[in-house]
This record gives structure tokens, sequence and C-alpha cells, in this order.
């Protein structure tokens, strides 16, 4: 079959979702089944892959997709304990005391604060927690889904202790003898710090696009949810905005340069929300004229999210008390990532891993480890909280029936989406002979560019995490191919596996699952 009529093939589980989704407006809930259907059938019919296989693909996808349903429900329930504890009300404030400004607030809990807990968390986790935390401060939940999906970008390539360059960019060039010698080469006779080079290549790139994020979440914000949609209210704050970016982006740099991949993400983004809130409590850049959105009777219907409302307890909680939560989630991330710290290597450990090898017969091996997921942290320190906030038993359960019920609303798009995503992933192998369909799609666009690759190399990162879910993912598939594209047309192939991590990075932004959830 030629090329491009099989790229279109390949391409057409996604042309469902933008056609039903964005084109006729359709819900995730009917579009995803529909979109999973066609992948699989794509799969079976043209890439003649085994139904084995197929079926070992899609069971992946519904346990990768609880997964990501744990991480929501600790998220959300941590929320609702706040909220029924009064503490919500007093993080709200700080956050008006500070500033009353949407803009600001967006910046510092949307860029900082979610740039932050992508260092140490990654995998969805920030807008896990930025999206439901916006929300409950009283930002649209469309809002805060925007917010929280442009802030997917900048630090991701550095999420999770580094995981999309030391795990996702290595595995797919350190089995190529002729990736491994040029990565020594770079790193004077040592591949780590080749790997640690193209991760600083990453961190540059990141830096010329990064600065203009907070401006961009900024204008979005009054653009499409201010009373008069208006461009200039977001470019008024572009002091507070450039200062934000370059208060997280020079550290980044920094750590990026000498650290190594593990740190960029983590610890710029910390010393910058250390540095922009102490600015800001003095009011340092920040605007005059304080910009909110329109009363919630002149909200869009398509603003409102689900209802999310629990009887609030007022003026229980203190101050300190009420950050406490967070800085517990924050603080166990961090600790339970970080290689130097033992509590990683017990919560991988065989005995509490649950793994299956070659489900039916396939390729396909299923690897879990619960404690080690980001919604064991967050449920843990939710009941903690639910306790030392002074929640009733009725009240602790009231809360947990509301979270499983927004979480179960969700599930059933999340629960089709991952296995389209999974069978997609897994297409190869079959009596076709044809490559998976995310290599069919990148050959094709490689074929039509030539020596224009660079131009479009972050395009197919970008489409890889947009599918997969994950830059780590989009890393393993498309490095080591975007390494001999670099060679093939004599370009300086570790800035095409650059541009290869940095489109990833972006892709999460329209990341399919990462929407739906």
């Amino acid at each position: 079959m030629p090329t491009p009529i099989l790229a279109f093939l390949a391409l057409l589980p996604i042309i469902v979702v933008g056609v039903l989704m964005v084109g006729f407006r359709f819900a995730a809930a009917r579009v995803m089944p529909l979109s999973y259907f066609s992948a699989a059938i794509l799969a079976y019919a043209v890439w003649k892959v085994p139904v084995e296989q197929i079926g070992a693909a899609t069971v992946n996808g519904v346990i990768v997709a609880i997964r990501l349903l744990y991480i929501i429900f600790g998220a959300i329930l941590l929320l609702n304990v706040l909220r029924a504890s009064g503490a919500l009300n007093r993080i709200r404030q700080t956050f008006t005391d500070i500033s009353p400004d949407r803009r600001i607030q967006a910046i510092i809990i949307g860029w900082l604060f979610g740039s932050f807990i992508e260092g140490a968390a990654g995998f969805g986790t920030p807008a896990a927690v930025a999206v439901p935390l916006l929300v409950g401060l009283g930002f649209p939940a469309m809002a805060a889904v925007v917010v929280g999906m442009i802030i997917q970008s900048t630090p991701v390539s550095f999420g999770a202790v580094g995981t999309p360059i030391l795990v996702g960019v290595n595995t797919s060039l350190s089995g190529d003898p002729a990736a491994v010698a040029h990565l020594e080469q770079v790193g004077n006779g040592s591949y780590a710090e080749g790997l640690k080079q193209i991760g600083f290549q990453v961190a540059v790139l990141h830096a010329c696009a990064g600065m203009m994020i907070p401006l961009f979440v900024s204008c979005f914000l009054t653009r499409y949810f201010g009373k008069d949609k208006s461009w200039k209210q977001g470019i008024e704050v572009w002091p507070f905005a450039l200062f934000s970016a370059l208060a997280m982006i020079g550290p980044y740099l920094v750590f990026a340069r000498y650290l190594g991949p593990e740190f960029p993400s983590l610890l710029g983004g910390l010393i910058g929300l250390s540095l922009v809130v102490t600015a800001a409590q003095r009011g340092f850049l920040i605007p005059a004229k304080h910009w909110d959105f329109a009363p919630r009777a002149d909200w869009d219907n398509d603003w409102e999210g689900l209802d999310l409302s629990i009887e609030a307890s007022e003026g229980r909680v203190g101050f300190i008390a009420s950050w406490i939560p967070y800085l517990l989630v924050a603080g166990l991330l961090v600790i339970t990532r970080l290689p130097m710290f033992p509590f990683k290597a017990w919560m991988v450990a065989p005995e509490v891993t649950l793994q299956v090898s070659h489900l039916f017969g396939s390729s396909i091996s299923i690897k879990e480890t619960p404690l080690y997921v980001p919604g064991t942290v967050f449920v843990v320190v939710s009941l903690i909280t639910a306790v030392v906030h002074g929640l009733s038993i009725s009240q602790t359960k009231d809360v947990l029936t509301r979270s499983f019920r927004t979480v179960l609303a969700a599930s059933v798009a999340l629960v089709f989406t991952v296995p389209m995503v999974q069978v997609f992933l897994n297409s190869d192998g079959g009596t076709a002979g044809y490559e998976k369909m995310p290599f069919v799609l990148a050959s094709a666009v490689a074929d039509a560019t030539g020596r224009a690759w660079p131009m479009f190399a972050p395009w197919i990162g970008g489409m890889g995490a947009s599918v997969a879910g994950s830059n780590t993912m989009s890393n393993m598939m498309f490095s080591l191919f975007q390494f001999e594209m670099g060679e093939r047309i004599g370009f300086d192939p570790t800035w095409i596996v650059a541009l290869q991590a940095v489109g990833g990075a972006a892709g999460n932004m329209i990341c399919v699952h990462n929407v739906v959830a």
C-alpha cells in the first residue's frame, strides 16, 4: 500500500477525535469509543495485527486509564477535604492577599507551582493539582483547564526528575552503536555527558519559547474568559509575566547545564515560585488595576464543569494548617522520586509490584507500582488532612463519595481513550509487515520534507506525545528516528533529538487523555 494512503489510515483515529469533538462538539464519552474501535479495526484489518495483541494492548490501556483516574481522584479528594474543612477559604484568601488579579494567580499557580510539581512527579500530576485548585479559587472550569494544559510545556521535558530524557531519549538511543558513539564524542568520551548535553540543548530551546508562556496564559484568560474579550488586558501584565518567566527559566538553564536533566523543572520551579511570591507580596510589578472574571451568572455554559460543591466550614482551620496538605504533597512527591532517598526503592520493590509478562501470549507486558503512583500520595495526605482538620466520619464519607462520583463521570471517556492509544502504539508485528502507526506517520512526513526536516521534527515529537500521552513515550518512540534523520540530512543529530523532546513536551498541551482527564 502506498505510504501516503497508509499514513492517512493511521491518522484516522485522530481524525475521528478532531472532527467529532472539535467540529461537531460531541462529548468525549461518545467520541472516544468510536476512536478506539477505529484504531482496533485498522490494526486488525489493515495492519493484520493478531487479535491477542490488540486485546493485550486494550487491557494495558484500561489499566493505565485506572492509574490516571486514581491520580485525578486523589487530587479532587484533597480539594474536597480542604473545601469541607474551610481550609480552601484560607488558601483563597492567601492568593487574594497576594493579588486578587486572576492573571497573577494563574501565573503563580499554573506556571510556577505547576512547574515544580511537574519536575517532582510528571505524568499529568501538575494539571491534576493545579486545575482543581484554580477551580476552588473561583476560576471557570474551562479556564482552569486551559491554564493547566498550557503549562504542560516548558517543564515537561524534565518532569518526574528528568524521566523524558533519562528514560525516553536514553532508551531510544542507547541500543544504537552509532548514536552511542556520537554521544560519547559529544560528551568527551562519556555517553552520560553526551545525554546531559542533549538535556541542555532541550533546556535552551524550551527557554526561548518558555519566556512567553506566562504572558500567553494571561492573554488567553482575558481574550476568551474576560468580560471584554481583550488581548490588551492580558498584555498589561507583561512586566510581571516576564519576571515570572525569568525567575523560573534562569535557574532552569543553570541546573540543566551543570546538574543534568533531573533538576531543571524541580528546582527551577521551586526557586521561581519563592522569588515571585515574595515579590508579588510586596506589590512588585503588580498592575494597579486588577482583572477578574465576569460575575458567575454571565459565564458561558461551556465554561462550567461538574458540580464540585461541598458544604464548607468557616474559620475552623488556621493559615499554616490550610497550606500544610499541599506542602506535604509536594514534599512527599519529591522525596519519593529522588534517588538519594530510599523511599523510591521501597515503593517499586518486586513485593509491591503487580506484573504480568507477555499478556495473552503477546509481546505486551503490564507492570504497575500502586504505591509509587502519585494518587497514593494524594489519598494518604487527604485522609491525614481529614483527621487533622477535624472532619467527622460522616463528612469524610461524603467527601469520598462525591470525589468518587466526580471521577466516575470522567471514566467512560478515559477508559476508551487510553486503550485507543495503546492499540495505536502497539500496531506493529502484524502479518501485513507495516511499521506501527506512529512510525508510518513520521516516515510519510520525512519523505515529504527532506532537508527542511528541522522545521518538522518538533511536530513529530508533539504528535507522539499528543497521542501517547507522554513526552517520555514520544521520545522513546522517535529519538532514534530523529537522530538518523539528522545524520541523513547532514544536520547535528543531537539538536534534532532536542527538537523532538521540545515538541514532545508541547504535545502534552493537546494530549488526548490529558484533556479528557
